[in-house]
């Protein structure tokens, strides 16, 4: 038996709690900024994805107006640093509702390193930035699009495996629904079948 939900009853705030747990695990986009008057900015986007391969493009979604979105706006520069297990309390922290001229950096503690190709700086303990520059921001509702083509990535090389970067040592977080948060788990490998080979490569479960 299935629980139909439809939208149009349910308030915002009771059905924005349900896609969020249902859309898991969502990948946190941890996005340093800067605003108009030089004040850093550094938050946890959890509606982030790859937005396009050529151009290199990512994008984020910021819910309401948010300063990252201001500042991202303000300066067409941002970087997206990425939120690994051991910073887990510092990626939560930095969600906290500081007013503008507060900079995250100093509140939770966590080092600025120079980025390559932007003025914004990288999280130095995050294993991986990607540097970004504004391309395009879309209103869509009560939510702002933002995507930003990549620049520059910048790699621990701790974490790489024969010049690839390692799941099992990247260590990534993901957030869930409610306040609950996931790490890593069993990683599987396993190949997409090609139409040519599909005779033979996959049998449907009851057959």
């Amino acid at each position: 038996m299935r629980v139909d939900v439809n939208p149009e009853t349910v308030g915002r705030r009771e059905f924005y709690a349900l896609l969020n747990s249902v859309v898991v695990p969502r990948p946190i986009a941890w996005v340093s900024s800067r605003s108009a008057d030089g004040v850093l900015n550094l938050a946890p986007h959890s509606f982030f994805t790859v937005a396009s391969v050529q151009p290199p493009m990512v994008q984020f979604t910021s819910v309401g107006r948010k300063d990252s979105l201001n500042n991202v706006e303000a300066t067409g520069e941002f970087v997206v640093n990425f939120a690994a297990e051991h910073l887990y309390e510092q990626v939560n922290a930095s969600g906290t509702n500081f007013p503008a001229e507060v900079s995250e950096f100093e509140a939770i503690g966590v080092t600025t390193e120079p980025s390559r190709t932007v003025a914004v700086p990288r999280v130095a303990e995050s294993p991986v930035a990607i540097e970004c520059t504004l391309h395009t921001t879309l209103e869509l509702g009560d939510c702002t699009l933002v995507i930003g083509q990549v620049r520059h990535i910048a790699i621990d090389a701790a974490v790489l495996d024969d010049g690839h970067p390692d799941v099992r040592r990247l260590r990534p977080l993901a957030r869930l629904g409610k306040d609950e948060w996931s790490t890593i788990g069993e990683v599987r490998s396993i190949s997409r079948i090609r139409y040519s080979d599909w005779p033979g490569h996959f049998t449907p479960p009851g057959d």
